[in-house]
C-alpha cells in the first residue's frame, strides 16, 4: 500500500442502491505545520514522498522556506515541493499558490546546479496567481506605512498578490498564454499600483518588466498545466498525493493570531480550495510539532522564552529563518495552542521535529495551560489583547541529557526522553508516530503505521 494513507473506496454490497463495484481512488495525504511555521515539514515530505507519485504545493509562497538535508548537503526549497529530490516524483504548485516566476526561476536553477533534475517533473497550476517585483516593493511600503505597528511581513509580496487576487485585477500563469491580453492587464495593474502608492514614489518600468515575462514565456508555459483536471485524473486512477504544507496553523488568515498572519489558509481547508479537490479524498493528516515552540515576527507568545532557555533553543536549534534568515523567538512546547490546531486540522497523527535539541536541558517545561483571570482558558482567544496577557501553567519534566541524534528506534531513547514524548502524546490525544533525532534524512524515528488515529 503507497504512502502513509491509501484507501479504496468501496460501497456496501448490500446496498439497495449500489449497481456495480466502486473503483479504487487515491487518496490525498498532508502535512501541516501545527504551530507558528518553521516545525520542519520539508524533511517528512522529504522522506514520505519516495512513496507517492505525486507531491503538491496549495498554498502560501515564496515567503515558505524548508530545508532538508540529504546526505550532508543541504538543499532550500521556497516554491518547489521538496518532494522534487524524489525522481520518480512529480510535483505540483496548485492554483492556490502565488507564484514570484523571477524568483522560482532562481531557485531550479540552483537545484539544477545542485544536480536535481526537475525537467518534466514540476508542473504549475494555470489557475496560481502570480506575484510581481511591484508587489514585493507595495509589501515593503506597506510595512513603512505601519510604522511602529509593523506586521512582520518576509516582504516577498505575498499579500499585495494575495490582494490583488481577491481585487480580480491580478493575473494568472495561465494568462501568459496570450500575451497581447496579458500587457493589456499587466499595464493596467501597474497603473493601480503607481496610482495607489505615488505618495511614496512608486515607479515601475513596465517595459522592463514585459520584456522578462516575455523571454521567460515558453519556459513558463512549458511548466503549465490545468492542475484540477491533473490531480483529480490522477486520484481516478489510483495515484495518492502527498500535500506539503507551507507556514503553519497559527498564521492562518482566518484563524491565526490576526493580524499577524500570512494572507492564505496554511490549514485544512486549502486543500481543497487550492488544489481543487473534494474533502472526501483527504486521507491522512499529518500535524508537524517542533519539540519546542518557535515564531517569527510579531505577535504573542505565550511560551516565549526571553531568558538564557529561548537563547539557548535559538542556538541549538539554528532557529533562522530559511527564506529571511531572520531570528525565531523561541519557548517551549504549548499544548493549549496545539490543541487549537488539532480541532481545526483534524490531525490523524504527529510528526515531533528536533527532538535533540532538548539533549542538553536539565529539566524541561511543557505549557500545559493558558488561565486567564485566574481561569483555565478553553480555546484559543480571538483578541489579541485577551491572548497577549494570558498566563501560562507548567509541568515541569526532567532532561535526559544524553545525545539522541544515533538512536534508531523508540525504545532506544534514554527513559525521560520517553517521558516527554508520550506525555505530550496523551495531552494532545493525537499518536505521534515520528520522532525527528537529528537535522538529516536518516535521523527519523518511525513508530510504525499503528500510530494513527485515521478510521481505515
Amino acid at each position: 500500500m503507497a504512502g502513509v494513507g491509501a484507501s479504496t473506496m468501496m460501497l456496501s454490497q448490500s446496498d439497495p442502491v449500489q449497481c456495480a463495484k466502486s473503483p479504487a481512488y487515491g487518496t490525498v495525504d498532508v502535512i501541516i505545520g501545527a504551530q507558528w511555521g518553521d516545525e520542519g515539514k520539508g524533511k517528512l515530505v522529504d522522506i514520505l514522498s519516495f512513496d507517492y507519485k505525486l507531491c503538491a504545493r496549495v498554498a502560501g509562497g515564496s515567503n515558505a522556506g524548508h530545508t532538508i538535508v540529504v546526505g550532508g548537503k543541504k538543499y532550500k526549497f521556497h516554491l518547489v515541493p521538496s518532494g522534487i529530490l524524489n525522481e520518480d516524483a512529480r510535483c505540483v504548485v496548485g492554483n492556490g499558490v502565488v507564484v514570484h516566476l523571477r524568483g522560482l526561476i532562481k531557485e531550479l536553477a540552483d537545484l539544477k546546479a545542485a544536480g536535481v533534475e526537475y525537467d518534466g517533473r514540476l508542473l504549475l497550476s494555470d489557475r496560481a496567481h502570480i506575484v510581481f517585483d511591484f508587489h514585493q516593493t507595495v509589501d515593503g511600503l506597506n510595512e513603512a506605512r505601519l510604522a511602529g505597528n509593523k506586521l512582520g511581513t518576509t516582504k516577498k509580496g505575498i499579500g499585495p498578490a494575495y490582494g490583488s487576487k481577491v481585487m480580480r485585477n491580478g493575473l494568472r500563469i495561465g494568462d501568459l498564454k496570450d500575451f497581447d491580453d496579458f500587457e493589456v492587464r499587466f499595464r493596467r495593474l501597474c497603473t493601480y499600483f503607481e496610482t495607489s502608492y505615488a505618495d511614496m514614489g512608486l515607479k515601475i518600468d513596465v517595459e522592463k518588466e514585459l520584456s522578462y515575462y516575455r523571454s521567460i514565456r515558453e519556459t513558463v508555459m512549458g511548466m503549465t498545466t490545468d492542475s484540477i483536471t491533473f490531480a483529480n485524473d490522477a486520484l481516478t486512477s489510483g495515484e495518492n498525493i502527498l500535500v506539503e504544507g507551507a507556514n503553519a496553523t497559527m498564521i492562518d488568515l482566518d484563524f491565526g493570531t490576526y493580524p499577524y498572519v500570512t494572507s492564505s489558509n496554511p490549514t485544512i481547508g486549502a486543500v481543497c480550495t487550492g488544489l481543487g479537490v473534494s474533502p472526501h479524498k483527504i486521507g491522512e493528516v499529518i500535524g508537524i510539532v517542533k519539540a519546542y515552540c518557535t515564531r517569527v515576527g510579531e505577535g504573542p507568545f505565550p511560551s516565549e522564552q526571553l531568558n538564557a532557555t529561548g537563547h539557548d533553543l535559538q542556538m541549538k536549534g539554528f532557529e533562522f529563518g530559511t527564506t529571511t534568515g531572520r531570528e525565531r523567538r523561541c519557548g517551549w512546547i504549548d499544548i493549549p495552542q496545539l490543541k487549537y490546531a488539532n480541532l481545526i486540522n483534524g490531525f490523524t497523527s504527529l510528526n515531533l521535529t528536533k527532538v535533540d535539541v532538548l539533549d542538553t536541558f536539565k529539566e524541561i517545561k511543557i505549557g500545559k495551560n493558558y488561565i486567564s483571570n485566574g481561569k483555565v482558558l478553553n480555546g484559543m482567544p480571538a483578541s489579541l489583547s485577551t491572548y497577549s496577557q494570558v498566563e501560562m501553567e507548567w509541568e515541569t519534566m526532567p532532561g535526559w541529557q544524553q545525545d539522541i541524534s544515533k538512536m534508531k528506534t523508540f525504545d532506544e531513547l534514554p527513559a525521560n526522553c520517553k517521558k516527554y514524548i508520550l506525555r505530550v502524546e496523551e495531552l494532545l490525544g493525537v499518536p505521534i508516530r515520528w520522532i525527528g533525532v537529528g537535522a538529516g534524512r536518516e535521523d527519523m524515528i518511525d513508530r510504525g503505521t499503528s500510530f494513527t488515529n485515521r478510521k481505515k
